[in-house]
């Protein structure tokens, strides 16, 4: 894996998906990025960040769930794949994430510059 666009799209097919309780969004708190996702984000002003984290949102979290949901950071996208990450409603892969790949995806985010999405 040579640069971070690339180690992204790897970790990303690795994370298994799931269906998700319709109206739940419990996992859209505030949550950090690398500046790599979040370039791929639509870019928010500082009153809707605010907004949002008064509220103990993500700031891209609309009415009908997540606004970038295809876009979604890594960390969004592993939360309920893991035990220990689990989905306070029960919901989960068939299959959980591989325990080198959530090593490798929290490697990362713990050495790239991370910013508050």
């Amino acid at each position: 894996m040579n640069n971070n666009r690339e180690i992204i799209a790897i970790l990303r097919e690795r994370i298994p998906s799931f269906e998700c309780v319709k109206g739940c969004h419990d996992c859209c708190g505030p949550v950090t990025t690398s500046s790599e996702e979040m370039s791929r984000l639509p870019v928010k002003t500082n009153a809707e960040h605010e907004a949002a984290l008064d509220e103990w949102n993500c700031v891209h979290l609309g009415p009908n769930g997540c606004k970038v949901y295809e876009e979604r950071p890594l960390i969004c996208r592993v939360f309920g794949t893991t035990p220990n990450m689990p989905c306070p409603n029960g919901c989960r892969p068939e299959e959980m994430i591989d325990s080198k790949t959530e090593r490798q995806i929290h490697h990362y985010i713990a050495n790239t510059r991370q910013v508050l999405v």
